[in-house]
């Protein structure tokens, strides 16, 4: 009995499919290099200690992990080794930021979830783990989260925070409106069930939510921060909370007459910070209470930069990422910032990098983070290096910057013993940098390459693919 036509150009059509060569994965896409055995010479090594650089220095990296470290000349490479020469340039471990986003704004009060293009960027930008500082779209970090850790996808490791936890104003539509604390509990279980590491907690929270936030958390081994306002920096840092966000830009601690669980209206708070003296006793005495009781501080330099008058634009590379829809929206609101003269979130901005450093000499520990969002102009593939950029700015030299950008983000997360410095036995991560770091400048070299676990990505690659892509996915 012969086929019908139609089956036999189905069954055409499949074979032909079987047989077409497959597009390459993301992967095999994006990787620079891979190998089993990687020797890695002639390079300017942050270990990510905080000690001072040492030039002329070795990595040997096998299946993906450190395997030693040493002087050129005391480091042979192994027989069938991949050899790649550095050339002098830095190199690091790769950036531990712990507040970041799979989201950017699209346009006031709605962000677009871009899991597909931000994971690929971050590492372009030498960022290997991450903390997502709050979720818009939660189920997309989660599912993110677990395809990079089971290998389908590239992307950094990620500490998914649950849905930013509010009051009961309104922030976005897309985030919980909490009305009392057991409603704070429960979003805790729950997000902790389906997998959510840590926490964070938005403005409007009130000291009785909070509090329940961090008992709940603490229950589940897991962390809490915070963008707070309702609540104050000393009140949060007494019921144990353990980190706060974007250093002391959001501390409502030092507005005249603030009212318990009410954020100030309006300016309040900048202005009370424009209006406190860089050397005030009470900052001195708030960072001593936060020091006390381990509470991390998150440095997020850049998206208060881009508020600030006097501040450089996104650079253009940085900008081409983003349709143009975006781009323009972002430079039409850089220009009227520009335009508008000097402002106070400048001269807090100048501020807060002398808090942010006295709080870390003191024994603070600090962590960096760039936070897309704002009007935008905070772009992954770029954000990373202008934080970076911007301690030094603040006056930590580049060992102390590396440390703060690495190890000290991987302390908070409790992953010391396996990220965040450049030793034996750790993951190789790293980032390697086309010339060495200059002690007397803040602006970092090109970024050559970002190695996550052995396997070098190509930055220039990822960067050109996702050109105007930001905005559509």
């Amino acid at each position: 009995m012969k086929k019908p036509l139609a089956l036999i150009a189905l069954s055409w059509a499949v074979q032909a499919f079987a047989q077409a060569p497959q597009a390459p994965s993301d992967t095999e896409r994006y990787t620079l290099f891979h190998a089993p055995v990687t020797l890695l010479r002639n390079a300017q090594l942050y270990d990510g200690t905080g000690s001072a650089p040492r030039e002329h220095m070795s990595v040997l990296i096998r299946d993906g992990r450190v395997a030693s470290v040493a002087p050129d000349a005391e480091l042979r490479a192994p027989a069938g080794a991949l050899v790649k020469d550095l050339a002098g340039g830095a190199l690091m471990p790769g950036f531990v930021l712990l507040h970041e986003h799979l989201f950017y704004p699209t346009e006031r009060g709605s962000y677009g979830a871009f899991f597909q293009s931000f994971p690929l960027l971050y590492l372009a930008g030498g960022v290997t783990t991450m903390r997502t500082a709050g979720s818009m779209s939660p189920y997309a970090d989660l599912n993110t989260w677990k395809d990079i850790r089971d290998g389908k996808a590239p992307g950094p490791d990620l500490d998914v925070t649950a849905p930013f936890l509010n009051g009961i104003q309104a922030f976005v539509a897309q985030v919980p409106r909490l009305a009392s604390a057991d409603d704070a509990v429960r979003q805790v279980g729950y997000w902790a069930d389906v997998g959510a590491t840590s926490y964070k907690g938005y403005m409007h929270l009130t000291h009785e939510q909070l509090d329940a936030i961090v008992k709940a958390a603490h229950e589940r081994k897991a962390k809490v921060t915070a963008h707070l306002c309702a609540v104050t920096y000393a009140e949060a840092t007494a019921m144990g909370i353990d980190n706060l966000e974007h250093g002391f830009f959001a501390a409502s601690d030092f507005v005249d007459g603030k009212q318990p669980d009410a954020c100030p209206s309006g300016d309040a708070v900048p202005k009370s910070l424009d209006a406190l003296a860089v050397d005030d006793p009470r900052m001195a005495a708030l960072q001593r209470q936060m020091i006390e009781r381990k509470v991390a501080l998150t440095s997020t330099l850049t998206i208060f930069e881009t508020f600030s008058h006097g501040r450089p634009m996104a650079p253009a590379a940085a900008l081409d990422l983003l349709m143009p829809q975006l781009r323009e929206q972002y430079v039409l609101r850089y220009t009227a910032i520009q335009r508008g003269g000097p402002n106070p979130h400048g001269r807090i901005f100048a501020k807060n990098m002398v808090w942010e450093k006295r709080f870390h000499d003191a024994g603070g520990l600090l962590v960096a983070g760039t936070d897309p969002t704002g009007y935008g102009g905070v772009i992954p593939g770029w954000s990373s290096l202008r934080q970076f950029e911007l301690l030094r700015e603040a006056g930590f030299n580049a060992a102390t910057t590396v440390r703060i950008m690495t190890s000290n983000g991987a302390t908070y997360l409790g992953r010391s013993a396996d990220i965040g410095r450049v030793a034996p036995g750790l993951r190789a991560d790293l980032v390697a940098f086309a010339a060495p770091l200059d002690a007397a400048k803040p602006a970092l070299p090109e970024v050559a390459w970002t190695m996550k676990a052995g396997r070098a990505w190509d930055r220039a690659k990822i960067l050109n693919a996702w050109k105007g892509q930001v905005g559509l996915r």
